[in-house]
């Protein structure tokens, strides 16, 4: 038999958070509750990169704004530069064909007067070719009615067999490139003889009255 020492007993093995004290748990479960959940670190990055995503895209679409802005610009430039050159070639052709309109002149007039033949047959055949290439055409015609626009009347008469204010005679023809009147028709016109409608209209009357007075229907 052994011998067993009074008063002292075994005591068994308590884990060590029991051994804690409530004070040790209290102030644990507050440090707990202050830190809450943690976030999980993968959502962390997916919001940041969302934001990058975004701070691109506006920066794509203000570069894409620019760009269209430039490009829009560019373009009314070039219609600008393509309208002035065509404008300044016309004005460059127009001054060139004004300097050769008496040549023209003297040319025409030798047509009609049966002059032009032999080598300046040829000579003024080729020179109204070149002008022609260049777009020069020829207006006036005897007969057509007078326009302000593009007729400069040098004479005037009247006449019994117009009905309105009519070229009779071209005496210098006009010039136009496209739109543009280099110089107008040099013409004599004519207008209808003061009373003639009238006088028409009263032979008109005594004939119905002769007749005893016009034919009801």
């Amino acid at each position: 038999m052994t011998e067993e020492t009074p008063g002292f007993e075994e005591q068994p093995d308590v884990p060590s958070e029991a051994a804690q004290t409530p004070d040790d748990a209290a102030k644990g479960a507050g440090s707990a509750d202050k830190a809450g959940p943690a976030a999980p670190a993968g959502d962390l990055e997916q919001v940041a990169l969302q934001a990058q995503l975004d701070q691109v895209r506006t920066a794509l679409n203000e570069r894409t704004t620019d760009l269209q802005r430039l490009q829009a610009e560019y373009q009314n430039y070039r219609r600008r530069v393509e309208r002035d050159r065509v404008t300044v070639k016309e004005i460059a052709v127009a001054s060139l064909l004004s300097e050769l309109l008496p040549v023209l002149d003297d040319i025409g007039r030798a047509r009609d007067h049966g002059e032009l033949v032999g080598g300046f047959k040829s000579v003024g055949d080729s020179v109204e070719a070149v002008v022609a290439k260049l777009g020069l055409q020829q207006f006036g015609k005897e007969g057509e009615p007078f326009d302000p626009l593009i007729h400069e009347a040098l004479m005037h008469s009247y006449a019994p067999d117009v009905t309105e204010t009519t070229c009779v005679q071209i005496l210098q023809p006009g010039y136009r490139i496209g739109e543009r009147t280099i110089r107008p028709a040099r013409v004599a016109v004519a207008e209808p003889q003061p009373g003639a409608t009238s006088g028409k209209e009263g032979e008109s009357a005594a004939s119905d009255e002769e007749s005893g007075g016009p034919e009801e229907g």
